[in-house]
């Protein structure tokens, strides 16, 4: 039956899978809301724009299904687009709905007007549209929802005119027979079998694009070490003897990688922010596996190019190789020797954060899923913290904005209720966000967020020192962060030892809300 385009959206997205929006109504989009009960789908109300973008991609990755945002027009488009910027910048899919006004260059002075509000998200997304009709929001959803599952997953934005929410509209059409994506088959990957025919220090890199769980069977029949950058940490479980872990951006990888004589990389970028250098420092054949034809042609050069998604590539290659001799020129020993001393540069790097770091992951479930802010503990944890589970540990590690951890983290707890999920913020990059704890006190989310407080912008600080620049602004008045979250109704800790913080985190995981672990370097 005809309702509102607003309503008639909201029952679209319910048929193709969407069952959380997160988001803030207002006078300009409330006929989005209008839908959103009768359909069935769960709203979570954010205490900012930037939050509930956040927590449209903490849900993202915590399930692999788009997260979607209700936003207003002008300032709430503006909000949002730091996470958009951000689900951009590490391949997360995100449906950014917003209004807009009807009409903006022949009249001036409305309510919440911009000049170019398509254009501006356009900035931080795949793409932005103009829904101009009903039948155009409909087809740019279901085109947003093709591409999701076809290519790089990447946030999308749709902006329909307040009238047009308001107006009567016929039901979306059924949803197509969605499209497959471009898949491998055995005779496929006959060059990169010919080359791992005759190496014999094959050398794989696996990032987040990796979806498949055949990897390290892949690994081990192939005699094969690898690297996983941050994002596909967990992609070949833990204890892997030939596993340097997530040890990229370390300075002697780049020798350890001239050693092979052969590197596979699979669904990793390479860019800066995983290597922290220009040259990946392989001599050997390069092989470059990836949806996205940008990161096929980059500056790395591989030697062979194929362009399709993760799980046909591994299975393909799997199928091909279940018979082939082990490669033997790698040890275990040789691993290890470079693991210890990679761990010793990241502990003298970053005193106290290491021994920390260890005493937090023996505390959590080995499925716990974690969330992080770009804060020191994340930059160490994050390189010695091997992950037994792929896909569990999220950090804003492209875009590298603050404030991404706790709404990220609730957004991921919404995903995985009766599941444990975890956050790891900084004393500064919590202050951004922090009045999202009212959301996790509403929700009554059992989630530890483990405050690490060294009382300043330590790593601009120390950035500043090696530059010979004397630190300044790099130290704010902290509150009460305890205070604080008991403010919002959350529980607190203040663990004064490693034993005390681990029963806290242990205990958090089992509360009826979120509680605050404060945490800082004095604990050791």
């Amino acid at each position: 039956m005809k309702r509102p385009l607003g309503a008639q959206i909201s029952h679209m997205l319910r048929d193709r899978g969407v069952d959380v929006i997160f988001g803030i109504p207002g006078v300009h989009n409330q006929e989005m809301y209008r839908g959103i009960e009768e359909a069935g789908i769960t709203h979570v109300l954010a205490r900012h724009e930037q939050g509930a973008g956040f927590m449209a991609d903490g849900y993202a990755r915590a399930t692999g299904r788009p997260g979607v945002a209700y936003v207003i027009t002008g300032p709430g488009l503006c909000n949002i687009m730091t996470p958009m910027g951000q689900a951009y910048s590490d391949s997360v899919p995100m449906l950014v709905l917003s209004s807009c006004l009807d009409e903006t260059q022949a009249q001036r002075g409305q309510l919440h007007q911009m000049k170019d509000q398509q254009g501006a998200a356009g900035t931080v997304a795949d793409w932005s549209a103009q829904a101009n009709t009903a039948q155009a929001a409909y087809g740019l959803v279901e085109r947003a929802f093709e591409e999701f599952e076809l290519s790089r997953p990447r946030p999308k934005h749709i902006q329909v005119p307040i009238a047009q929410l308001e107006g009567d509209a016929d039901p979306a059409p059924f949803q197509n027979q969605p499209a497959l994506r471009p898949k491998v088959f055995a005779p496929d990957v006959a060059p990169v079998v010919s080359l791992l025919n005759i190496s014999k220090r094959p050398l794989f890199i696996l990032g987040g694009g990796c979806k498949s769980n055949e990897w390290r069977q892949i690994l081990t029949q192939l005699g094969a070490a690898c690297f996983t950058t941050y994002a596909g940490r967990g992609m070949v479980g833990a204890n892997y003897p030939l596993d340097f872990g997530a040890m990229l951006p370390r300075p002697g990888s780049a020798e350890v990688i001239a050693s092979a004589d052969l590197v596979i990389a699979v669904g990793a970028e390479l860019g800066e922010v995983d290597l922290w250098r220009e040259e990946l420092g392989h001599s050997a054949h390069l092989v470059r596996v990836d949806l996205d034809p940008e990161v096929l042609s980059d500056r790395h050069r591989a030697a062979v190019k194929i362009q399709a998604d993760s799980v046909s590539f591994a299975l393909a290659l799997w199928a091909v190789t279940e018979s082939a001799k082990p490669a033997t020129g790698w040890t275990a020993e040789e691993v290890a020797v470079a693991r210890a001393r990679w761990r010793a540069e990241v502990d003298a790097e970053r005193p106290s954060i290491v021994p920390v770091a260890d005493a937090l992951r023996a505390a959590m479930p080995a499925d716990t899923m974690i969330y992080s802010d770009m804060t020191q503990f994340a930059y160490a944890a994050k390189e010695v913290w091997d992950m037994a589970y792929p896909h569990h540990w999220h950090h804003p590690t492209g875009f590298g904005t603050l404030g991404y951890a706790l709404p990220a983290g609730i957004g991921g707890a919404v995903a995985r209720r009766g599941r444990p999920t975890a956050v790891i913020a900084g004393d500064y990059g919590f202050h951004y966000t922090m009045q999202e704890l009212g959301v996790a006190v509403e929700l009554g989310l059992p989630l530890p967020i483990i405050l690490w407080d060294n009382g300043k912008l330590k790593e601009i600080e120390d950035s500043m020192v090696r530059s010979q620049i004397s630190p300044n602004a790099v130290v704010a008045r902290n509150p009460d962060f305890c205070k604080l979250a008991e403010a919002f109704g959350a529980l607190s800790s203040a663990p004064k030892t490693v034993d005390e913080m681990q029963e806290a985190v242990k205990a958090a995981f089992q509360a009826s809300g979120p509680t605050l672990i404060y945490v800082t370097p004095d604990i050791l």
